[in-house]
């Protein structure tokens, strides 16, 4: 007996390693020796359903179900199975609640069907109110059934993640901020890498007021060095990357409109405008300002970065056309202003033409590009 019980043990090793298809035909192996091994239907369910299997996990729980009709971690892998299933979580309560009646102190029992119930009131209400944007919706009335399961669950579950999420959509959907933030801080406590708490809270503290592009992007930065594959915060930092390369442009437009000031490009009435050429002590003092303009306000801010946001920067120009447009678009400016500020022009009508080059196709862009930041 002890020896064929190390072969359930060892493809539940193998389980934890994601070795599944090793671990299904061990235990394959084990259910045609003796096919009465509770355990080993239980495993080799959880098999099918990592390698997104529902029809033959339906069945391991089926089979188990014939052996113990009453064990709760069977009709939750019962439950499991369905869900992955064609008609999702539709049809799955019944079984939910029959595990928490057989097992009152089963914490996965409570939270499953918690899972099950908000997600049926929230369609039923979508239904009756014939509105598919809940945003803003409070459904902490359709939803105190679930709201107490959750609760229900993390009483008996107090350090299992799972339950803290079904918590967590429920308080959503119930409008409860405050809930939702102690809930995430609770996740990432049990699991610093948690992708989904992790860019929720990164986010909130990247939109909250007063928080520059570039702050913004540190932050995002610094959430995916601990959950490098979450798409949400990437995402994140590609639009606050694209923010500070907006911001870059902006540099260039100030350089452009020093330099039309420092020709007096237009004339003012009461003003006499300065004699051309300008002289070469002046066109010179044009490049330290202007040098000193990119150093402060471009340079040294990118260098401050963490080594995410730098590395980003240059993979968003690389992968995004309007990142290089930006760019484009500052260096054209840039160009015109050089120009315009060191060439030493004898009239001003060809540097008039250069200052509105400069300026104008930026501006005409300026706000129409603002929607690629979100």
């Amino acid at each position: 007996m002890t020896e064929l019980n190390s072969a359930v043990e060892q493809a539940r090793a193998l389980i934890d390693f994601k070795r599944y298809d090793q671990a299904r035909a061990l235990l394959s192996q084990r259910l045609a020796e003796d096919p009465g091994d509770l355990r080993a239907w239980v495993e080799i369910g959880y098999c099918h359903l990592n390698t997104e299997q529902p029809e033959q996990a339906l069945h391991a729980a089926d089979e188990a179900l014939k052996l113990a009709p009453e064990n709760p971690v069977v009709l939750t892998l019962r439950a499991q199975a369905m869900i992955n299933g064609p008609n999702g979580w539709r049809g799955v309560e019944p079984v939910l609640r029959e595990a928490v009646r057989v097992a009152p102190d089963y914490w996965k029992g409570y939270a499953m069907l918690a899972d099950a119930v908000w997600r049926e009131a929230v369609m039923r209400y979508a239904q009756a109110t014939g509105t598919t944007d809940l945003r803003g919706h409070d459904l902490s009335g359709v939803l105190r059934e679930a709201a107490d399961l959750a609760a229900e669950a993390l009483r008996l579950g107090p350090e299992e993640i799972y339950a803290h999420e079904v918590a967590r959509w429920v308080a959503q959907f119930s409008n409860n901020t405050a809930a939702c933030d102690q809930l995430d801080h609770a996740i990432l406590r049990l699991d610093p890498t948690n992708a989904e708490a992790l860019a929720r809270q990164t986010q909130k503290a990247a939109e909250a007021p007063g928080v520059k592009a570039a702050q913004a992007a540190d932050l995002y930065a610094t959430g995916l060095a601990a959950a490098p594959d979450s798409a949400e915060m990437q995402r994140g930092l590609d639009q606050a990357t694209y923010r500070m390369l907006r911001g870059v442009r902006w540099l260039a437009l100030l350089c452009v409109g020093f330099a039309g000031t420092g020709m007096d490009l237009f004339a003012v009435e009461g003003k006499v405008q300065r004699e051309l050429p300008l002289p070469l002590g002046q066109r010179l003092w044009y490049l330290v300002v202007a040098t000193a303009i990119w150093l402060v306000g471009a340079l040294l801010r990118y260098r401050r970065r963490r080594a995410g946001v730098r590395l980003n920067v240059q993979s968003l120009i690389h992968r995004r056309q309007w990142a290089r447009i930006v760019l484009g678009q500052a260096a054209w400016a840039m160009v015109c202003a050089v120009l315009i500020a060191e060439v030493p022009w004898t009239d001003r009508l060809l540097p008039q033409v250069l200052f509105w080059a400069g300026l104008a196709p930026t501006f005409a862009t300026v706000w129409f590009d603002r929607t690629k930041t979100r």
